[in-house]
This record gives C-alpha cells, sequence and structure tokens, in this order.
C-alpha cells in the first residue's frame, strides 16, 4: 500500500472557524455521517504513489488525527506540482502514541497499521495539551 500522510496547518480557515474546528466544519469528519460530498486536500510537491482506496492520513498539533480513504488523485496544476487528494465520508478517527512534527507536502506513511489506535477525542487535539506520549517515533 502507498498510504499517504499530510499535515494541516494550524492557520487553516473555512470562514471565521480557524484550525482543527474549521477543518471538522467542512464535514464528513471522523464520526459523521456520509453526506455524499466530495473533499479536496491541496498539497505540493511530486505525484504521491496512492490509488483510490488507499489511506489519506492527517496530522494536526504533532498527533495524527485520523484517515480517510483516497477517491481520487488530480494534478491542480500543468507543472504537475501541486495535487487534490480528493476523499468523501468513511474518514477514521486513528492516532499512534508519539509525536508528528508538522510538515509542508506530503510522506508516505512510515508506521505499522499496528501502532494505531482509537482516537475518539480527535476534535479536542487543537484545543487541549495532549498526553504525554509512551513512545518514540518510529
Amino acid at each position: 500500500m502507498s498510504d499517504v500522510v499530510v499535515t494541516m496547518p494550524l492557520s487553516f480557515r473555512y470562514g471565521e472557524l480557524k484550525g482543527l474546528e474549521a477543518w471538522a466544519s467542512e464535514g464528513d469528519a471522523a464520526g459523521d455521517p456520509d453526506s455524499g460530498d466530495i473533499y479536496c486536500f491541496s498539497v505540493g510537491g511530486m505525484k504521491p504513489n496512492i490509488q483510490p482506496g488507499e489511506r489519506v492520513y492527517v496530522v494536526h498539533n504533532r498527533r495524527l488525527i485520523g484517515y480517510a480513504p483516497l477517491l481520487e488523485l488530480e494534478a491542480l496544476n500543468d507543472r504537475g506540482t501541486y495535487w487534490g487528494l480528493y476523499r468523501g465520508g468513511n474518514a477514521v478517527a486513528v492516532t499512534v502514541e508519539w509525536a508528528i512534527p508538522g510538515f509542508q507536502g506530503w510522506r508516505y506513511r512510515w508506521w505499522d497499521s499496528a501502532d494505531e489506535r482509537p482516537f475518539p477525542g480527535w476534535r479536542q487535539c487543537g484545543q487541549t495539551k495532549l498526553p504525554l506520549f509512551t513512545k518514540e517515533q518510529p
């Protein structure tokens, strides 16, 4: 599999909302019913080797908050340096027990999926201190 990881900027805005609250308000966040709408997360860099059905993981505030299945990958410019990662519903809230520093663009998932655990409190990671981590990042 070629799952990718992206970072949702702390400065993300949607209307008057900012950060994780803004991102979740767009719709179809983990735990929400599938509305049938499609959403795009845009990233710069080389074309990711990812296929529909593979996972797009999202990091916010140094914490993995979950993933959504990729529906489509599309070039957003003529140079092939800006990409749209399209998703619908069915997002899943998961995390790992170590911090993930933010980065621009995208990366391939570097941890084993067995390290993931459910993350029901994902919406609070933008407003509260993170719990202490128990592992080192692989």
